[in-house]
C-alpha cells in the first residue's frame, strides 16, 4: 500500500512540472510583450540574439521545450533574429597563440562573441545572448548585452507570476530598509472629497516618517470648510485595516486678511481657525480609501479620499 501511494505521489509529481511549464511559457512571451510595451526591452536593440541555452528539466519536455522557447521568443521578438547556438553548452576546444583551451559547461559573453564570430559568416553581429531553461517551478530566462555585458531582463516565470510578485515584494521592502537608515523621508499626498451630509474638501502632502513609518506630518491646502486656508496636519496609522487617524488644523486665508486691514475680531466667512478629525480608511491595496471628516465648523462629512494618484502634484 505505502509503494502504491509513493508511486502514485511521485507520478504526480514529475508530469506537474512539464505541465507548469507551457503555462510558464505562455506567460513569458505575454511578459516579454509587456516589457516591449512600457520601453524596457527594444527587438532593434538586441537582434540578433543567440540563444545560448533552452535547456529542460525534465524528460518529457525534451521533445518540445526549445520549439516552443524559439516560438516564444521570435512571437516576442521577432522572426529571423534568433540564433540556435549548439556549441555554447558543449564541450569546446581552441587554439590560439600556440595555446590549446578545452572548456565545458555555460560560455561566458566573451566566448559567445567568439563563436558568434566564427559562425555567423557575413551576418550581422549579434547584439545579446539569451538564456531559458526550464525549473520546477516554471521558466527563467536571462537577456543580456553583448556589447556591455548588462543584464537586460533576468526573471523566474510561473504560471500565476507568484514569484515575481514575491520578488517585486522583496525588493521593494529592501528599497524601504534602505530608504531608513539613510533617513530620506517619504513624502505621500491626499486629497479628500467628503461632500455628504457636510462639505470638507483638502488636499495633503506629508512627510512619513518613525521608527515604523506610523507617522504623517505636513501641510495642508483647504478649498471648502474653510472656503480657502492653510494649514498643517498630522495622522498615524492604525490597525486594523491600515487606517489613518489624524487631524489638520486650517487658518482661513480671506479672514486673516479682512483682520489684517480691518476689525482684529472680524471672521469673514470662516472662523479664523478650523480643526478638523480626519479618519481615512484604504480600499485594500489600491490608491482609493474612505474618509469621514468632522470639523468645528459643524461639518460631518463622508467621502472618497485619494491617495497619490498620480495627477497629483507630489514627489515622484
Amino acid at each position: 500500500m505505502l509503494l502504491t501511494l509513493a508511486a502514485v505521489v511521485l507520478s504526480g509529481v514529475a508530469h506537474a512540472g512539464p505541465d507548469t511549464t507551457r503555462d510558464s511559457l505562455d506567460r513569458l512571451e505575454e511578459v516579454l510583450e509587456l516589457r516591449i510595451e512600457d520601453g524596457r526591452l527594444v527587438p532593434d536593440e538586441l537582434l540578433p540574439a543567440v540563444l545560448v541555452s533552452a535547456e529542460p528539466r525534465y524528460v518529457a519536455s525534451e521533445d518540445w521545450f526549445s520549439t516552443r522557447v524559439i516560438e516564444v521568443l521570435q512571437g516576442a521578438l521577432g522572426e529571423g533574429g534568433i540564433r540556435l547556438c549548439e556549441a555554447c553548452m558543449a564541450p569546446r576546444a581552441y587554439v590560439e597563440d600556440g595555446r590549446l583551451a578545452y572548456s565545458t559547461g555555460p560560455a561566458d559573453v566573451a566566448e559567445i562573441i567568439r563563436l558568434d564570430e566564427q559562425t555567423r559568416g557575413s551576418s550581422q553581429a549579434a547584439r545579446s545572448a539569451i538564456w531559458v531553461d526550464e525549473h520546477r517551478g516554471g521558466v527563467s530566462i536571462r537577456i543580456v548585452d553583448l556589447a556591455t555585458g548588462q543584464v537586460r531582463l533576468g526573471q523566474n516565470i510561473d504560471p500565476g507570476l507568484m514569484e515575481h510578485a514575491n520578488s517585486e515584494r522583496m525588493y521593494s521592502l529592501s528599497a524601504e530598509l534602505e530608504r531608513r537608515a539613510r533617513g530620506d523621508s517619504l513624502t505621500q499626498a491626499f486629497v479628500d472629497f467628503a461632500v455628504y451630509p457636510g462639505q470638507h474638501i483638502s488636499m495633503d502632502w506629508t512627510d512619513q516618517w518613525g521608527k515604523t513609518n506610523a507617522q504623517m506630518s505636513g501641510i495642508t491646502l483647504s478649498v471648502i470648510d474653510p472656503i480657502l486656508g492653510i494649514g498643517g496636519c498630522h495622522y498615524s496609522r492604525v490597525e486594523p485595516l491600515n487606517m489613518l487617524v489624524g487631524g489638520q488644523v486650517v487658518v482661513a486665508l480671506p479672514t486673516a486678511l479682512a483682520r489684517s486691514f480691518s476689525d482684529p475680531d472680524l471672521d469673514l466667512l470662516d472662523p479664523l481657525v478650523t480643526v478638523a478629525g480626519v479618519l481615512r480608511v484604504p480600499f485594500g491595496r489600491s490608491n482609493y480609501g474612505g474618509v469621514l471628516t468632522i470639523s468645528t465648523n459643524g461639518q460631518v462629512g463622508f467621502g472618497l479620499s485619494l491617495m497619490n494618484i498620480s495627477p497629483i502634484p507630489v514627489l515622484l
